[in-house]
């Protein structure tokens, strides 16, 4: 379950989701102020973003339940695994997963469905109502596409990190005594880089999400609405700045575009996306020795990414290449052949050309390596499909 996008533009990326550092490409003194165009992207005046208080808020329901499973111990442990096990079982909340779920701690309690960024805040906020030290950790996985229709997102992921609470009779004498809560079984079993954030940071993530799911449904004001709020939570968040751009580029504004991608790589020179982006929109303009020098570093950052090569094979799938599509989808498994998706995504290009029990052998690999539940019973079912081809 990743979380967090930002949109790339292969055809077109974003980020619904670093390191502050400088870039060559970047102007490095642009006014905020002049990156926003409030007058072309209007709403209702009595239209608003959700607020911080309104996103991580209890009601009674959620914090009955903090006060009767959670406070029954003191133990900073116990209460983190009662919280899992609450948010989990069939008894109490139940919680599924859905991609497109982005929402508050409340309607997550009560709807029961949660993308994995409104799991984690529905749970720092459990959790810090039942007085455990809770923070939120950005996990730095490699870039990872989903497709949406036009769209590639890229998406990110955080977790949770409790700290113990100070026991003078303990010494820790290296490290920290700390665990995690994650919810994606895949980054839990990974040695990923992880940083701890602040909460204007998530917030700014959650406004990037909301924007980032408007521009794809192409309602461009609402779009604006949440990126405009996710950079103001967070003026140093590049992914939203990045799509805030895209943004810009969809609706004809070049030029702002064209500042804002730059601004989005002045606050994060890895932020391969705006990168992609950027030199996307300066081979349209014509600029083709700076959108060359871009594209040739971007492809040595990422030609060992399997990811990368998955969505390669994506985009030529899209354009009906499918002997291509496969020669990226077999690079990826190449690099690494444990990626459910990849076997899913070849499945999907055999069963195109006809080659059912292809398509079938793919299929039960993708089920074989996948861990999530919810993924199995599609995949099964899309297995079952394949067979009732083959006897038709």
């Amino acid at each position: 379950m990743k979380h967090v996008y930002t949109i790339a533009t292969f055809l077109l990326s974003l980020v619904l989701y670093s390191c502050q550092s400088t870039s060559d490409l970047a102007y490095q003194s642009t006014p905020l102020s002049s990156l926003y165009l409030d007058e072309q992207f209007l709403l209702p005046s009595s239209w608003k973003v959700e607020t911080e208080q309104e996103i991580f808020m209890l009601d009674d329901a959620m914090t009955e339940m903090v006060e009767k499973k959670l406070m029954a111990t003191n133990s900073t442990q116990k209460k983190a695994r009662l919280l899992l096990k609450h948010i989990f079982s069939q008894d109490n909340i139940a919680l599924s997963y859905a991609s497109d779920a982005n929402v508050t701690a409340r309607d997550a309690f009560h709807s029961k469905t949660a993308n994995c960024l409104s799991l984690t805040i529905m749970a720092y906020a459990l959790a810090e109502k039942a007085g455990l030290n809770i923070s939120f950790q950005q996990v730095d996985i490699p870039e990872y596409w989903v497709r949406n229709g036009l769209y590639n997102l890229l998406t990110g992921h955080v977790n949770l990190v409790i700290h113990s609470q100070p026991d003078p009779k303990k010494n820790i004498i290296f490290g920290t005594d700390a665990m995690q809560i994650d919810f994606d079984p895949f980054v839990v079993k990974q040695s990923f880089p992880k940083r701890v954030i602040e909460k204007n940071t998530v917030l700014a993530m959650f406004y990037n999400n909301k924007g980032g799911q408007s521009l794809v449904v192409g309602d461009y004001s609402l779009a604006y609405q949440y990126l405009k709020a996710a950079t103001q939570a967070d003026q140093l968040f590049s992914p939203a700045w990045g799509n805030l751009a895209v943004l810009y580029k969809l609706t004809n504004n070049m030029d702002i575009a064209e500042q804002t991608y730059r601004h989005a790589i002045s606050l994060n020179a890895n932020n391969l996306t705006a990168l992609a982006n950027l030199a996307i929109l300066l081979r349209s303009q014509g600029q083709y020795v700076e959108a060359d020098t871009i594209e040739s570093k971007l492809h040595l950052k990422r030609s060992k990414n399997p990811y990368y090569q998955a969505v390669l094979a994506d985009e030529a799938a899209y354009r009906k290449d499918y002997v291509q599509a496969l020669i990226h989808y077999k690079k990826a498994l190449r690099l690494d052949n444990s990626i459910h998706e990849l076997y899913f995504g070849l499945a999907k290009v055999y069963y195109q050309v006809g080659n059912i029990a292809s398509a079938k052998k793919m299929m039960r690999k993708a089920i074989k390596l996948n861990k999530t539940k919810s993924t199995e019973y599609q995949y099964i079912a899309k297995l079952n499909f394949l067979n009732a081809e083959q006897v038709n």
